[in-house]
């Protein structure tokens, strides 16, 4: 077989609750071809759709997509897929949440599973938060690791942290990789391959962009106007100390702390978002664009209007999906 056609043979990946399209640009790093996203939120479309136009999106409930709909859209017949990659929602296991067993987001995953059983794909890769994993919340992720054996895959789950992937944020999640039965395949997980990556390497060349007009953007708790005993409050703290609830100043030589999502009632004054960690050298927020450095996003990324944080904090860093997607490659390709 010649080097052109080797090169043209792009290993296929379907992601489902793709969001804006972290996992999508990890496994495009790799070098896989993706021939359909599914997400339902609006917002996580536009901007999937805005960084990925080539890739074909099924808007909309998860539950109401079959899996013969879905090979459709994808153009591949049963068992002909590579990688079936889900981050089913994790809200309902979070150890930030009320982690109830009945909480429906956790039930997500079952539709994960059933297109997981419809399409056969060769391999899956699963992430979730590392709450899954502890106290009263074990039993749920053994059910599921069990659950997707019943589908025909030999199934694994280990923690990764983000900040061995080359992404600068220590971000713990839990990886389930499966590989079918039939393919004869041992599972694995990558390896730490950097160290990590501070908040200074990361943005320190951004500097302290203000906005016109407002001589401190900053943490407000607020949405409707400046909290002055927080700002005071925010602007005496050290680096790496609390000083409102679970914030803190972050720390600039060491890694982004997990970022999630904004909380409720956050919200963004301009570029700044509300509700999040202090920056290390300002008394303000991170930006969009510094919180999606800090998330392994390269700065050509481009977010719609106000919800980027909000996409950012439900994201699997590019980079850790890149390492491993490219994993799960080499696996496959060795067989």
């Amino acid at each position: 077989m010649s080097e052109v056609w080797i090169q043209m043979v792009r290993p296929t990946v379907i992601s489902t609750f793709a969001g804006c399209g972290g996992s999508s640009l990890g496994y495009q790093m790799a070098g896989f071809k993706e021939l359909l996203a599914v997400e339902w939120d609006q917002n996580a479309v536009d901007t999937f759709r805005l960084n990925f136009p080539d890739v074909p999106v099924y808007h909309g409930d998860i539950m109401k997509l079959t899996g013969d709909e879905c090979m459709r859209l994808a153009g591949i017949e049963k068992g002909a897929l590579d990688v079936l990659d889900g981050s089913p929602p994790c809200q309902g296991f979070s150890t930030a949440g009320k982690r109830k067993f009945d909480d429906p987001r956790n039930s997500l995953f079952k539709e994960y599973a059933r297109l997981l059983d419809e399409l056969q794909p060769k391999a899956f890769v699963m992430e979730n938060v590392t709450g899954m994993v502890k106290g009263c919340m074990k039993q749920a992720y053994l059910q599921i690791i069990k659950t997707l054996r019943e589908c025909g895959y030999k199934a694994k789950g280990e923690v990764l942290n983000a900040k061995y992937y080359g992404v600068p944020q220590s971000r713990e999640r839990v990886i389930i990789i499966g590989v079918r039965e039939d393919l004869g395949i041992e599972l694995s997980h990558p390896k730490p391959q950097t160290k990590p990556i501070t908040i200074k390497q990361s943005i320190g060349d951004l500097g302290n962009v203000q906005i016109p007009e407002i001589d401190h953007i900053w943490i407000d708790e607020s949405p409707t106007g400046r909290n002055t005993k927080t700002w005071h409050l925010a602007d005496k703290a050290k680096q790496g100390k609390k000083y409102a609830g679970q914030q803190r100043r972050t720390i600039w030589d060491k890694p982004f702390p997990t970022l999630t999502k904004p909380s409720s009632d956050g919200m963004e004054i301009g570029q700044y978002v509300r509700n999040s960690h202090c920056h290390p050298l300002f008394t303000r927020t991170f930006s969009v664009r510094e919180l999606a450095r800090g998330a392994s996003f390269p700065d050509s990324f481009k977010f719609i209007g106000l919800d980027g944080a909000n996409r950012i904090g439900n994201s699997v860093p590019p980079l850790l999906m890149k390492a491993i997607a490219e994993h799960v490659r080499n696996g496959l390709e060795e067989r």
